[in-house]
């Protein structure tokens, strides 16, 4: 079995009637033109004609070695594409709770990283995790009951005895390193509160200068006690 084109041409390939209107073509060895197919014959090696195609002029669509031809003018739309699901943009306010939210985390994880400690041997690492503030409370404690000797222990460093100054110490400036970093993310809630747009929104994080507008006054006292400090 073999096609003949309009030409008479006989070329191996097979023709499949997909139905009354439609027939798949397949020829893997030659890309004909359109007026090539048109008028095509499905014939036997005998010469018996199985498949006469008048009338199928029309390429319907394309396909991987072939054509699908119609004979009612008929042709191929692919579906539309499904409208794009709706992106939901986030409100200012959802914006705000998020950014707090940010920030909020941002200000634990750097109070828990802790603070250098200036003591009388020399500087000293202390972590300030929730556990660690708690420690410090019961140290503060037996400082305040009398003993001389309160066990603790710096970063990484195995446990030793602390004097109630040393502990002190370590309180003192652990506190205000607690205090003043959540001063701080309080003030930039602030700021947070009062942005007026998403743009402004976007510029503030964790770690940027509040303006002086939305600094409280003890964040202020704070920054104050900061730059004295460094002189």
């Amino acid at each position: 079995m073999h096609i003949e084109l309009r030409t008479g041409t006989p070329i191996a390939g097979t023709c499949k009637r997909i139905n009354e209107n439609l027939i798949k073509i397949e020829l893997p060895d030659i890309v004909p033109t359109e007026e090539e197919i048109k008028e095509l014959k499905v014939v036997r090696e005998s010469g018996e004609l199985l498949f006469d195609g008048t009338g199928y002029d029309t390429i319907y669509r394309t396909i991987e070695n072939g054509y699908i031809l119609s004979n009612d003018g008929s042709v191929y739309v692919p579906p539309a594409e499904p409208d794009p699901e709706p992106v939901y943009e986030l409100t200012l306010d959802e914006l705000k709770t998020a950014k707090k939210q940010e920030v909020s985390a941002a200000c634990e994880q750097t109070i828990a990283k802790g603070v250098d400690v200036q003591l009388p041997g020399g500087v000293e690492h202390f972590s300030l995790t929730a556990n660690d503030q708690i420690n410090l409370i019961g140290s503060q404690a037996a400082v305040a009951a009398g003993e001389q000797q309160i066990a603790y222990h710096e970063d990484g460093k195995p446990c030793r005895y602390y004097t109630p100054t040393e502990i002190s110490l370590i309180v003192q400036q652990t506190m205000f390193w607690i205090g003043y970093h959540r001063t701080y993310c309080n003030s930039i809630n602030m700021w947070i509160q009062a942005a007026a747009d998403k743009d402004v929104l976007q510029e503030i994080y964790y770690g940027a200068d509040v303006p002086a507008e939305h600094q409280s006054e003890v964040l202020k006292d704070y920054l104050a006690k900061i730059a004295a400090s460094a002189k």
